[in-house]
C-alpha cells in the first residue's frame, strides 16, 4: 500500500504581513493581502484514516536565495507513520526550490525502504525548456535512470503545488496546473473560492476563520492522492493549511494541523 503519500501536497493541495501577538480577530469578510512565503516557518499535521491516527506530515521553509535576481525557495517536507501501525513503516523526504512564480525548480525526493533509500531528482530548465530525471539508490549509490524530457512549460512537482495554493487562496478562480508527477506530464484542477467559513480543530480551543478550495485528479500523485480534495486556510496574510480531506488509494483521510512555529502567528478566530 502506498498509504506514506497521505499528504498535504495537492490540497494545501501551503511573509506574509505577519500577525502580532496573540490570535487575530478576523470577520466573516475574505482577507485580501499580498502574502508571501515566511523562512523559518514550521507546520506539522496529523493524518487520520478514520478514527486512526497514521501518522505525520511535517513541512518547513528552510532559507530564501536570489537567483538571477529572483527568490528562490527550499522547502522540504517531512512524511512519518507512526509505530506500531500494521503494514505502514513509511519514512520518507521531499525537498523542493520554489521559484517567484511558486512553481517548481529542482525536486527531490526520498524514500526509506527495508534495506535501502531510493531517490528521485527533477531538474527544471525552463531557459532552454529542459527537464531532467535521475532516480537511483543511495548508500551505496547507485543510479538507475538519468534522462532529459522536453519542458514546454513551467511544472508544479507534488510539494511546490502547495506553496502555490497557499499564495492565491481566497482567489476566486479555478486554474488546471500543470505537475510532473512519477515522470509524467499531468494536470490537477484546483478551485479556489473567497467564501469564509468557520472550523474548528483538537490544537484551537475556539472557532478559526478559513477560506476552502477543492479541486480533482485524474492520476495518482507521489503522495498517493487520486480523485477529489479539498482543504482550508487560515483568512490571514499567512494562509496556513488547517485541514485538508482527500481520497487517497487506501481511501479517505484527513490531515489536521497540530503544531505551528511562525513568529507572531496564531490561527485567527472567526467572528460573525
Amino acid at each position: 500500500m502506498r498509504t506514506s503519500f497521505i499528504i498535504l501536497s495537492i490540497v494545501f493541495v501551503v511573509g506574509f504581513i505577519f500577525l502580532y501577538g496573540s490570535s487575530s480577530n478576523i470577520n466573516s469578510s475574505s482577507v485580501d493581502v499580498q502574502k508571501e512565503m515566511k523562512v523559518g516557518e514550521e507546520i506539522t499535521y496529523v493524518v487520520r484514516y478514520g478514527f486512526i491516527k497514521l501518522g505525520e506530515v511535517k513541512l518547513k521553509i528552510l532559507n530564501r536565495k536570489s537567483v538571477n535576481s529572483k527568490p528562490v525557495y527550499s522547502t522540504i517536507a517531512f512524511i512519518d507513520s507512526y509505530s506500531g501501525i500494521p503494514f505502514v513503516d513509511l519514512h520518507q523526504i521531499y525537498y523542493s526550490k520554489v521559484n517567484n512564480y511558486f512553481y517548481s525548480d529542482y525536486f527531490r525526493g526520498l524514500v526509506r525502504k527495508n534495506s535501502y533509500t531510493t531517490f528521485t531528482e527533477y531538474f527544471f530548465d525552463y531557459q532552454n525548456s529542459k527537464l531532467r530525471v535521475k532516480k537511483g539508490k543511495v548508500e551505496p549509490e547507485e543510479l538507475w535512470t538519468d534522462s532529459t524530457t522536453y519542458a514546454e512549460t513551467m511544472f508544479h512537482d507534488g510539494l511546490s503545488i502547495f506553496y502555490y495554493a497557499r499564495m492565491n487562496i481566497g482567489k476566486k478562480k479555478s486554474e488546471s496546473l500543470p505537475c510532473f508527477v512519477n515522470e509524467e506530464k499531468v494536470f490537477t484542477k484546483v478551485n479556489f473560492y473567497d467564501k469564509v467559513e468557520k472550523l474548528n480543530i483538537d490544537a484551537i480551543d475556539y472557532d478559526i476563520s478559513t477560506i476552502r478550495l477543492d479541486g480533482q485528479t485524474d492520476f495518482i500523485s507521489v503522495f498517493g492522492l487520486t480523485g477529489y480534495f479539498e482543504g482550508w486556510f487560515s483568512n490571514d496574510e499567512a494562509a496556513v493549511p488547517i485541514i485538508a480531506k482527500m481520497k487517497v488509494i487506501i481511501g479517505n483521510v484527513t490531515l489536521e494541523l497540530k503544531s505551528w512555529k511562525r513568529d507572531g502567528w496564531n490561527p485567527p478566530k472567526y467572528q460573525n
